[in-house]
C-alpha cells in the first residue's frame, strides 16, 4: 500500500525519544502477558503492552546501547515531508502511517459517540524511556496507557522480517502501527482492563484484547485509501491483494502458535496472551471486509479463535 506522492506529512505527532537508562517500570500487567525467558519475551508480546511491566523490571540486557536521539524531531520534520519520502524511507512511512490512521480515527469515532484524542508515537533508535519501563528494540512495538503513547523502534521492522518470515511489503509495516493505535481505540472505549482478565489462554481476556486490536487495525485499512489529510488529498493508494496478502503474513508471523513452534517446537494454547496465527489473519480480514467497528467485538464471539460472531 502505497503513500500518494503529494499528500503532506505531519511529524508533530511523532516525536523522537530522548534517551534514558533502564529503569523500573510500574508494578502489575496492564495488557497481555509473557512467558519467561528474554527470547520469548521479545516475540510472544510483540503487538502488546510492554514486557517491563509484567516483569517489574522493564530493563534491557547489558549492553545494549542507547541510540536514542534527543529532541524535538527536527531531522523528521526535515526529512519526511510528502508521501513520496514515505514511500521511500522507513521512518517516513512511521510518520505517514500514523497521520493516516489518526485522521481516520477522528473522524470515524464520534459516529459511534466518542471523541478522539489524538496521541504520539516515540520513534526511537535503541531505547528510552515510557511510563511503562523501558522501550527497547528487544521488546517491539507497545502502547502504553499510561503515558497516551506509541512506543516504535524502526528497526523492528527488519526483525519481523528477517527472524520472522513476515512479508517485508509496505502494509505488514503499516499493519504494526495500526494495531498499536487499536489498543489506544480500546483505551477510549475503556476495554483496556479486560486484557487482564484470564490474562492467558485461547480463550483469554488478553488474546481478545489483541485479535479486537487486529480487527481495529482492518477497519483502518478499509477505510485508508479514502482518508485524507489536512489538504483534502488521500494519504494512500488504493489496496491491491499484495497489500492485503502483506498485512496477512505480517499477523501470521506473530501469532502465538506460530512463535511457539520457532522458539520450542511444540504449542501450548494455555500460555497464549495474543492469539493464534490464523486467529489474528481472521480477525484482520473481519475489520477489513466490514470497515465497522462494531465488527471488532471479540469479546461477543463465543470462540475468538474459530468464530467472529
Amino acid at each position: 500500500m502505497s503513500f500518494n506522492d503529494n499528500v503532506q506529512l505531519d511529524t508533530s505527532q511523532v516525536q523522537s525519544a530522548g534517551g534514558g537508562g533502564g529503569g523500573g517500570a510500574p508494578g502489575g500487567m496492564v495488557v497481555g502477558g509473557g512467558i519467561g525467558g528474554i527470547i520469548l519475551l521479545i516475540v510472544c508480546l510483540i503487538f502488546g503492552i510492554n514486557p517491563g511491566s509484567i516483569t517489574g523490571g522493564g530493563t534491557v540486557p547489558a549492553g545494549t546501547q542507547d541510540q536514542a536521539q534527543s529532541g524535538d524531531g527536527g531531522q523528521l520534520a526535515s526529512e519526511c515531508k510528502t508521501g513520496a519520502d514515505a514511500n521511500k524511507d522507513t521512518n517516513c512511512l512511521v510518520v505517514g502511517t500514523v497521520n493516516s490512521v489518526q485522521a481516520f480515527w477522528a473522524t470515524e469515532l464520534p459516529k459511534y459517540g466518542k471523541r478522539y484524542t489524538p496521541v504520539t508515537t516515540v520513534l526511537y533508535s535503541g531505547q528510552t524511556q515510557s511510563q511503562c519501563g523501558t522501550a527497547s528494540n528487544q521488546v517491539g512495538p507497545f502502547y502504553c496507557p499510561l503515558d497516551k503513547k506509541v512506543y516504535i523502534d524502526a528497526s523492528f521492522y527488519q526483525i519481523l522480517h528477517d527472524q520472522f518470515g513476515s512479508s517485508s511489503g509496505q502494509l505488514a509495516e503499516e499493519y504494526v502501527i495500526a494495531h498499536e493505535y487499536g489498543h489506544h481505540i480500546q483505551d477510549i472505549l475503556g476495554l483496556l482492563d479486560r486484557a487482564q482478565q484470564d490474562p492467558q489462554g485461547a480463550d483469554s481476556g488478553s488474546v481478545r484484547i489483541e485479535l479486537m486490536a487486529d480487527c481495529l487495525a482492518g477497519v483502518w485499512a478499509n477505510h485508508a485509501a479514502t482518508t485524507k489529510d489536512a489538504q483534502g488529498t488521500t494519504f494512500l493508494k488504493p489496496l491491491t491483494q499484495k497489500d492485503i496478502d502483506d498485512a496477512l503474513s505480517a499477523a501470521k508471523s506473530v501469532g502465538d502458535d506460530s512463535i511457539q513452534k520457532m522458539s520450542t517446537g511444540q504449542v501450548n494454547p494455555e500460555s497464549w496472551t495474543h492469539g493464534s496465527s490464523a486467529a489474528r489473519q481472521m480477525w484482520f480480514k473481519q475489520g477489513y471486509r466490514t470497515g465497522d467497528l462494531n465488527s471488532c467485538d471479540t469479546f461477543a464471539a463465543s470462540d475468538p479463535e474459530t468464530s467472529t460472531s
